[in-house]
């Protein structure tokens, strides 16, 4: 079962460049997204890396 909450209708999202789910962000975003998951997992990597 997906317990994933449905993004919101609006325009296209952008797909997360390293797993390829969709993130909160616009289609229409320049850079790299994330997905949250991702993102979170990229924040934990960083930050202990020093």
């Amino acid at each position: 079962m997906d317990d994933r909450t449905e993004l919101p209708e609006g325009p296209p999202h952008a797909d997360c460049v390293l797993c390829g789910e969709p993130t909160e962000y616009p289609a229409s975003r320049p850079g790299a997204t994330l997905c949250p998951v991702c993102e979170w997992q990229e924040g934990q990597r960083t930050a202990c890396s020093g």
